[in-house]
């Protein structure tokens, strides 16, 4: 009886070891610790707020109320009237294009798109921005043109329809309002719709001028100002997005505030390879290599970094490669702070590697040696 447990005994499996603490040569001579455990965490943070109901509500009334406006402004002759059921239809494209970039930018990683498709929301602010720019430089080419040569329109009409405009456009605007602050995609649609409402309150204004005064003068007038007003209110949109498009910083984040939180970190003696992108229009990424001589990687760390990153810069997609020494081919991401040089200045020896050439490599696994 003795013999067959020591039997069963000897042939049961033996426990699976613990996993390598992250501790570095130096720290615990004793044992054949690793000498560097390259870690990442990552956070996807909650989904982007559905606009889909927005979209399908503003597409629909400004169809509606393009057919309508088109009309009246080829009935009354004007020219006010025309510019902006032009300018409405290219809103609908621009709505289009909006809700393909969110819906786009919801599809899942796949082995040939692994950030998925969520660069679509980009594309679709940036082209909106660009139809926006060509329908006011359109209106204002049109206007110059038409100021040369007044002609008469009726005041009543025009009144009524832009009028009509103004509720449509700016309750489609509102559906928008929520998500114009955080989402690029979203202050394009939001900026569509503000910008038809705000020209039909101008054509309302000119209308009811030329009815009281009979300024027909004032109709290409009011269109200059108004396209004006809009490429303007416009500019913001198509750098930022033509920024975004190019794997810039997004301008909510600060690069030395970030450089400066992670070299701040428990253990962390440098910070190189510092890349900040956006993924889409409303999630943002980092990849980042930290020096840490005296180990301490853990996933705890790990854990403290990506919630800070998240609560102070709305970074929700965190990889972070953990060493125990420098690798010697850092890429110097960091400039100078101020137009002046002041501020954290970046290392010498790995801006001269970073200017002879490297290949990155971002780890997602345990090295060990």
């Amino acid at each position: 009886m003795h013999a067959g447990v020591a039997g069963a005994a000897a042939h049961a499996p033996a426990p699976a070891p613990a996993p390598a603490p992250a501790y570095c040569e130096h720290e615990s001579p004793a044992h054949p610790t690793p000498r560097a455990t390259m870690s990442a965490g990552h956070d996807h943070g909650p989904a982007p707020a559905n606009f889909n109901a927005a979209f399908g509500i503003g597409i629909a009334l400004n169809i509606v109320f393009v057919a309508i406006e088109a009309f009246y402004g080829w009935k009354v002759n004007s020219l006010a009237l025309l510019a902006d059921a032009g300018h409405n239809l290219s809103d609908v494209i621009g709505l289009v294009l909006a809700w393909g970039g969110a819906l786009a930018g919801r599809l899942q990683p796949d082995a040939r798109h692994t950030y998925g498709w969520k660069r679509a929301s980009i594309l679709a602010a940036f082209v909106n921005a660009l139809l926006l720019l060509v329908a006011m430089g359109s209106l204002a080419w049109e206007a110059a043109h038409r100021l040369q040569s007044p002609q008469a329109i009726e005041g009543v009409t025009i009144m009524v329809v832009a009028g009509i405009g103004i509720v449509v456009n700016g309750a489609t605007a509102l559906l928008f309002l929520r998500g114009s602050q955080h989402d690029l995609n979203i202050r394009g649609a939001f900026l569509h719709m503000a910008a038809d409402a705000l020209v039909s309150a101008g054509v309302v204004i000119a209308g009811g001028l030329a009815l009281l005064y009979g300024w027909s003068w004032l109709d290409p007038v009011v269109s200059l100002l108004i396209a004006a007003l809009i490429v303007v209110g416009t500019w913001g949109l198509f750098r930022q997005s033509l920024h975004l498009l190019f794997d810039g910083v997004p301008e909510s984040v600060d690069l030395h505030a970030v450089h400066a939180l992670l070299a701040g970190m428990p253990g962390v003696t440098q910070v190189s390879d510092l890349h900040v992108w956006a993924m889409g229009t409303s999630e943002t990424a980092l990849t980042a290599h930290l020096v840490m001589p005296a180990g301490g990687g853990d996933d705890n760390f790990l854990r403290q970094a990506t919630e800070a990153l998240h609560a102070s810069f709305e970074i929700r997609h965190v990889t972070l490669q953990v060493t125990c020494e420098a690798m010697g081919s850092g890429c110097a991401t960091l400039p100078p702070c101020g137009p002046a040089g002041k501020g954290r200045a970046l290392d010498h020896d790995a801006a001269r590697a970073h200017a002879h050439g490297h290949s990155h490599t971002h780890h997602r696994v345990t090295a060990a040696r």
